[in-house]
C-alpha cells in the first residue's frame, strides 16, 4: 500500500513577527530566544501529540534560529584582539541553541561584530533541523523513548541527532563554507553543542547552566570536601560576590549552613560549582584518573565557552631534589597520553599562556609566603609528561625514563597534557598546577600512610592556590585572557 501525499508532508512552525536585522545585541539575543522557543514548543507539542495519539499522518521538522553577518571590506580591527572580528569580506552564520542559558556570552560576541563592522546582524531561522531529543529536554517529564518503544518510527517523523554533522571540524581547522557560501562564525554548531549539553548532564550529574566561566579539575576526590568548605565560608560573608553552591544532583544552596544530601550513586565526574552573577563563579569537576576522562570532560565543557581551565591534581616527581608536597608548575607537555592524536597531532607544540601562569606563580607565593628565589624552594617549573598507563614503573625503565630525561619532564601524570592540549584546540585559556605525591624512580611509592599524611597537610593548600589563580583571572579583561597564542589564521568571530 503506498503512502498517501500527506505521508510526505513536512509541517514547520510560523515564523514569529519580529524584525530580522539588528544593530542592538540585546535586541538580536531577544529574538534568538523567541526563535528558539517557537521551535521547541513546536517540536514538544508534537512529540506529546504523536505519543497520545500515535503515528501522525505527516512529519514534522523545526529548524535552530541563526546569527548572520556579512561585510563587504577588510576592517581594520585593534590588533590586539584575538577575536570579535571576522578575517575578510563575505557571509558568516553561525546556529544556535539555548540562547537564554548563553545569554551574557552572545550579547558579548554580537556586541563586538557590530561595533568593529560597523553592521548589523541578522537573526533568522537556520537550514539546520533541531532533534526532537535536544528540543523536549528543555520540557520537564517530557523524555524520547528507544528506539521501538512507540509505536511509529521516530525518524521518520521526527529528526533525529545527526553524527554526520556533528562534530569538531571548526576547531580543527577542516570545515568547508556552507552550501550558501558563508563561512563559520562560532567554534561550535548548535547540534555539537546540544551533543555536550546532553553528556554534561549525563556524566556530571549537574545541568550545564551551573557551570562557572572559571574551572578547575583534579584527580582526587579530596578536594571536593575542601572545595565545599571554602563555598560554604564565601556564602557566609555577604562581600564575597557568591550566590550559590550547587553539588551533584543539582542541589544548590545559599545558606552556608544547609545540609547536602550525599548522592547514593555518584556520577563519573562529580562537579560543584560555586555560583557568581554571569558565571564568574568557579567550578570543581573531579575528572578521576586517566586522559580518556581528561578528554571527555574537555570536548563537552568547552562548549560553554569557559575563560580558563587550570588542572589541579597530583604527581609523580621525577627530579630528585622535589619533595612530596613541592608545586609542579608545567611550562611544557610531553603528550604520550594518545587520545587526541587524530584531533591535534603530537608535533604541533602546546606553549604556556603567559596570564594564566603569572596568576598560579602569583598564588603559590600568597599561599607559601614565600617569593622570588626563596620560592623555587617548594616549586619548579618545566615539562610535565601525561602518559596513558596508571602503572608505567612496572614496565621495562630504559627507553621510558631515557625519554623523560631527554625531554627534561619533572613531573608524570595522565591528564595534565590532555586539557592542556585540549585547552589549545578548543581555544580556552589553560594550565597546570600539579603537586608532587610520590616519587617512584627515586622509592618514594604512593603508599596508604604516606598519602594519609601527604592529603592531610597539602590538599588544602592546593586547592586554594587554584582558587586564587582564578579570582586573580577574574578581574582581568576578557581580552587579555584570550590570548593570540590559541589563534590559527583564520579563526571565527564569536570565542
Amino acid at each position: 500500500m503506498q503512502d498517501s501525499p500527506e505521508e510526505f508532508q513536512i509541517l514547520t512552525p510560523e515564523t514569529p513577527p519580529g524584525e530580522i536585522d539588528f544593530d542592538d545585541p540585546a535586541a538580536a539575543v531577544d529574538r534568538l530566544c523567541v526563535l528558539y522557543d517557537t521551535a521547541t514548543g513546536f517540536l514538544c507539542d508534537r512529540f506529546t501529540q504523536a505519543m497520545e495519539q500515535g503515528r501522525p499522518g505527516r512529519r514534522y521538522r523545526a529548524y535552530y534560529p541563526e546569527i548572520r553577518i556579512t561585510t563587504l571590506t577588510h576592517a581594520k580591527v585593534d590588533s590586539r584582539l584575538s577575536f570579535g572580528h571576522v578575517t575578510g569580506p563575505g557571509t558568516y552564520a553561525a546556529s544556535v541553541t539555548r540562547p537564554d542559558m548563553f545569554r551574557h556570552y552572545l550579547k558579548q560576541q554580537i556586541g563586538l561584530l557590530i561595533a568593529n563592522h560597523g553592521v548589523t546582524v541578522q537573526i533568522s531561522w537556520s537550514a539546520t533541523p533541531m532533534p526532537v531529543h535536544f528540543a523536549v529536554s528543555q520540557r520537564g517529564g517530557v523524555t524520547v523513548p528507544q528506539e521501538g518503544a512507540a509505536d511509529f518510527v521516530l525518524r521518520d517523523v521526527f529528526d533525529v541527532p545527526d553524527l554526520a554533522s556533528t562534530n569538531d571540524h571548526i576547531v580543527n581547522g577542516v570545515a568547508e563554507p556552507a552550501e550558501d557560501g558563508a563561512h563559520p562564525l562560532a567554534p561550535f554548531t548548535a547540534q555539537r553543542i546540544d551533543y555536550s549539553l546532553a553528556r554534561l548532564s549525563h556524566y556530571t550529574a549537574t545541568e550545564p547552566h551551573h557551570f562557572q566561566n572559571h574551572v578547575l579539575f583534579t584527580n582526587y576526590q579530596f578536594y571536593v570536601s575542601e572545595f565545599e568548605a571554602y563555598a560554604r565560608a564565601q556564602l557566609a560573608d555577604p562581600e564575597s560576590g557568591y550566590t550559590s553552591f550547587v553539588s551533584t544532583g543539582n542541589v544548590e544552596i545559599t545558606d552556608p549552613e544547609a545540609p547536602i544530601a550525599e548522592s547514593l550513586k555518584m556520577p563519573q565526574m562529580p562537579t560543584y560549582h560555586l555560583k557568581r552573577r554571569n558565571g564568574a563563579g568557579i567550578t570543581l569537576v573531579n575528572i578521576g584518573v586517566g586522559p580518556s576522562n581528561a578528554k571527555t570532560a574537555t570536548d563537552h565543557i568547552a562548549v560553554l565557552r569557559p575563560h580558563a581551565w587550570i588542572m589541579v591534581g597530583h604527581c609523580a616527581g621525577l627530579r630528585n631534589s622535589q619533595s612530596l608536597g613541592d608545586f609542579v608548575l608545567a611550562h611544557a607537555y610531553l603528550r604520550e597520553d594518545r587520545v587526541l592524536d587524530d584531533d591535534l597531532p603530537v608535533w604541533v607544540p602546546i606553549p604556556a599562556l603567559a596570564e594564566i601562569q603569572i596568576a598560579l606563580e602569583q598564588a603559590v607565593a600568597v599561599e607559601t609566603q614565600l617569593e622570588g628565589y626563596d620560592l623555587k624552594r617548594v616549586m619548579r617549573t618545566g615539562t610535565v609528561a601525561s602518559v596513558d598507563n596508571r602503572n608505567w614503573e612496572l614496565r621495562e625503565h630504559t627507553g621510558p625514563v631515557q625519554r623523560l630525561s631527554q625531554s627534561r619532564a619533572i613531573a608524570l601524570d595522565m591528564e595534565s597534557a590532555t586539557i592542556a592540549a585540549n585547552g589549545f584546540r578548543f581555544r580556552v585559556p589553560y594550565g597546570t598546577l600539579l603537586c608532587v605525591s610520590d616519587k617512584p624512580l627515586h622509592g618514594e611509592l604512593k603508599l596508604p600512610g604516606m598519602a594519609s599524611d601527604f592529603y592531610k597537610t597539602q590538599v588544602a593548600r592546593h586547592l586554594m592556590i587554584g582558587i586564587r589563580a582564578m579570582e586573580s583571572l577574574r578581574e582581568m579583561p576578557l581580552e587579555r585572557i584570550h590570548s593570540r597564542k590559541l589563534r590559527s589564521f583564520e579563526e571565527t568571530a564569536f570565542l
